[in-house]
């Protein structure tokens, strides 16, 4: 989530999806053990009258990471400040942040993992310590002075845990991963939205697009904005399971949630290196696409389904995807292709 502002009080101006957003624990559906855990640390914050611990959220994008530390701020009672790892560019803008929180506050950074070290050793001592270190000056009259921040609690999002340094990682109490949700999850949230949208949705038409969602609210949500739109248009009184076929198609997703890139990306590992293995930045140049999108963004559920694999030399093609394509998987024998 990059955001032009280094610090954002919630709530979040023009942000599309805050309708949808539940706000307390008890609202939000799916991720029951993750929510299980923290309903008692937060309860027993409350009872100790103290911030939470702080919290690292980590896993694939759109899975519910910002909403958490939404609800975490108002199960709190806490105001919720939000800022991303690329925002803060330098350690003077860490500083201004933390010396302007309020006493329990709430501080969300969504890519936490973008810090940069130095941003990164300020950050340190204010999650430890409460204490923030600054200098005065430069050379040899430079000095250093340690001002006092109030306790506060970091909730911070990722999408690549590998990637965020030891020290960081371990000043984390909490560390909660986020996994797909399954199709009855995701059928409930379907319904929710759509209560909230004011367009009524048969149970057919809802677990059509819980079927498309990629196992993932965010897309679950957007696919049911875009299929009211064409039910609307059509004068259509409820979404059904035939408009919601018929919205896909147009949209270019497909019964297990493909979308034309998923495919292209198929397609060209079949056609172009009979299946594999292939590189990813080899990938990434053969489709145009970027290779972080493709590693972050489409492979992640490739990988789920069963469509491709990785191995040491590079990705490969499942027969799973040959036959989802309507292409004849190619003569194997122990797992090698037959030269």
């Amino acid at each position: 989530m990059n955001r032009e502002n280094e610090l954002t009080p919630f709530p979040i101006p023009g942000d599309a999806d805050q309708s949808l957003r539940p706000k307390r624990l008890s609202e939000f559906i799916g991720q029951e053990q993750l929510k299980s855990n923290l309903e008692v640390f937060l309860r027993a914050a409350r009872q100790r009258s103290e911030p939470l611990d702080h919290v690292l959220l980590y896993g694939p994008p759109g899975l519910g990471k910002t909403t958490l530390a939404h609800i975490i701020a108002n199960e709190m009672d806490a105001i919720v400040h939000i800022t991303s790892g690329p925002a803060v560019e330098r350690p003077g803008d860490l500083v201004g942040i933390l010396t302007n929180l309020e006493p329990g506050a709430v501080l969300f950074i969504d890519e936490i993992h973008r810090l940069s070290r130095p941003v990164e050793e300020i950050l340190y001592p204010a999650m430890e310590d409460c204490k923030v270190d600054i200098m005065i000056g430069k050379g040899p009259a430079a000095r250093s002075i340690r001002l006092d921040v109030p306790r506060f609690t970091v909730v911070g999002a990722t999408t690549r845990q590998g990637l965020l340094t030891g020290p960081l990682r371990d000043r984390f109490g909490i560390i909660s991963h986020f996994q797909y949700y399954d199709s009855d999850a995701l059928y409930r949230i379907i319904q929710r939205s759509a209560r909230i949208l004011g367009y009524p949705i048969e149970s057919d038409g809802a677990d059509e697009i819980s079927k498309r969602a990629r196992g993932t609210p965010r897309i679950a949500n957007r696919l049911l904005r875009r299929v009211r739109d064409f039910a609307q248009v059509d004068g259509m009184d409820s979404i059904d399971a035939k408009i919601v076929s018929y919205a896909c198609t147009a949209l270019e997703v497909d019964h297990v949630g493909l979308d034309r890139v998923d495919r292209m990306l198929l397609r060209s590992m079949i056609e172009k290196y009979r299946g594999g293995p292939v590189g990813l930045e080899t990938l990434a140049a053969t489709t145009g696409e970027d290779s972080t999108t493709i590693e972050d963004v489409y492979e992640p559920y490739l990988l789920q389904q069963g469509f491709i694999q990785r191995t040491p030399r590079g990705r490969t093609v499942t027969d799973l995807a040959y036959r989802h394509l309507n292409l004849p998987p190619p003569a194997r024998e122990s797992g090698v292709l037959f030269e």
